[in-house]
């Protein structure tokens, strides 16, 4: 899925989990949508894990079709878990533990593969987290 149109030589492959419940697609999605808008520096396609569509292997054949020099992949997770330590890894074709790689586009051109590591403790999701708790406790209020 596009989510912004750009003449951009980076891809970025947001992956989510996925959810039977659409607002976890939503959020994934609207998200990239977000990282669009705020930067044109990257071609942003999104993809998940299980129960959504496109599935991370559909993802990766959508990257495989367009125009650019490098791909870094993006966990959309906030922990390293089995997802993101071995079947994304394992997706990409990546060896264990390895965060680097190259990956073969449809005309044969071979591009660096970057995989990206998850949020992870980071003072932006501690704010945020501030920020959810206050909302809560005015709309209790």
């Amino acid at each position: 899925m596009y989510h912004k149109l750009i003449m951009s030589k980076q891809g970025l492959l947001l992956i989510g989990h996925g959810s039977r419940l659409s607002y976890n697609k939503e959020l994934v999605t609207s998200t990239a949508e977000l990282m669009g808008i705020k930067s044109d520096e990257f071609l942003i396609k999104s993809c998940f894990m299980e129960h959504s569509t496109p599935n991370v292997s559909e993802g990766i054949a959508g990257m495989k079709t367009e125009d650019i020099e490098l791909l870094v992949v993006v966990p959309l997770f906030l922990a390293k878990g089995i997802h993101v330590l071995h079947d994304i890894p394992d997706l990409l074709g990546l060896p264990a533990g390895e965060t680097k790689g190259t990956f073969t586009l449809d005309n044969e051109k071979v591009i660096p593969l970057i995989y990206a590591d998850p949020i992870g403790i980071d003072p932006l999701l501690a704010d945020l987290m501030l920020k959810n708790a206050r909302k809560a406790i005015q709309t209790y209020q």
